[in-house]
């Protein structure tokens, strides 16, 4: 292993934000992770693990360790008449590993193309869109236990998923490093296209016969036209979290604002677009020197080069507490501070 010190953090955020690390090492094996978690002259210094680095907001250099997680490999460890398990290192892009079942035609992941970061970091955040989770595709992980240094498999159960939410943001959080991840896809697909514009791309793209290349294609398309390129306009995504509200809050904001789009999450609670309420509140196309809210998706926060965390950080605040003030419904950032 090749621990590096004082390294620059750019190329390894899609905001692509100047921060260094005291100290910087890629491991490649679980060996290799065990190795460095147990070499004494790191032990007591704070540790970073990274994976694709897009749902981080670098505020400050990182006095300690960062890790970057290269854990590679795919592999099929079951198959049967109607579905296939499939095994990946948590280092692997996502975008690439969609790409390797969409060939392969197994069915349940095309809704996530290109979807920025690593395998290892989708079930942490349990990303999601276009109407799929990967609590739906989800068989099981393996995560290194940071204490025992032992590898422990996790359930989907074990994981507590939840909205952008997994046991490893909360309970479990800082105690486990994920190793691999593992998804029970299907040969039979069955199609999710009702959410966002899938049906309508397709109709434009001429598909006639539904397939799961044409579906990842038009979710390609929507996201391409609607979302900025990291390597060109540094940004992680999705800055907030689509808020869930009671039904009673809801009705009174669609009094004022008849508009409102909701997707119903059961009799009591409805999720509202974030991007939505950040535009009526103003923030879409705003730009700050260097820093902004994208032109064409108001949920995306935009480092046009030169920024920096803080800057973007108290951006953020502003947009939560004006969207506070107009609609009395709090955004919660997808994206971590460190």
């Amino acid at each position: 292993m090749n621990i590096q010190q004082n390294i620059s953090l750019k190329p390894f955020n899609t905001f692509g934000l100047e921060a260094s690390a005291q100290y910087f090492v890629e491991v490649n094996t679980v060996e290799e992770l065990k190795d460095i978690l147990q070499n004494p002259d790191f032990k007591n210094l704070d540790k970073l693990f990274l994976g694709g680095g897009s749902n981080l907001l670098l505020t400050k250099n990182y006095e300690g360790l960062v890790i970057k997680i290269a854990l590679k490999g795919v592999e099929k460890v079951f198959e049967d008449e109607n579905s296939v398990h499939v095994k990946a290192g948590a280092g692997e892009i996502w975008h690439q590993f969609v790409m390797f079942c969409v060939e392969n035609h197994y069915a349940g992941i095309e809704n996530l193309s290109l979807i920025p970061g690593t395998v290892g970091a989708a079930p942490m955040q349990n990303i999601g869109a276009y109407g799929v989770e990967i609590k739906d595709v989800f068989q099981e992980l393996q995560a290194l236990n940071l204490e025992t240094l032992e590898i422990e498999t996790f359930s989907l159960t074990d994981c507590q998923f939840g909205y952008r939410e997994s046991v490893f943001k909360h309970a479990l959080k800082g105690k486990y490093v994920i190793t691999s991840v593992t998804f029970h896809l299907n040969k039979v697909a069955t199609f999710k296209t009702a959410y966002g514009d899938i049906q309508k791309t397709l109709a434009e793209m001429n598909v006639t016969a539904l397939s799961i290349k044409a579906v990842s294609d038009a979710v390609i398309s929507i996201r391409r036209s609607k979302l900025p390129d990291p390597a060109e306009i540094g940004n992680s995504g999705s800055f907030f979290k689509n808020p869930e509200i009671p039904i009673e809050q809801y009705k009174q904001i669609l009094i004022e604002y008849p508009t409102l789009p909701s997707y119903p999450i059961n009799e009591n609670t409805v999720k509202v677009p974030a991007g939505w309420l950040i535009e009526q509140a103003g923030w879409k196309g705003f730009r700050d020197g260097q820093i902004g809210v994208h032109a064409r998706q108001a949920l995306v926060l935009v480092n046009y080069g030169g920024g920096n965390g803080n800057e973007i950080k108290k951006l953020a605040e502003k947009v939560q507490q004006s969207v506070l003030d107009k609609f009395g419904i709090k955004l919660t950032p997808e994206v971590n501070y460190i």
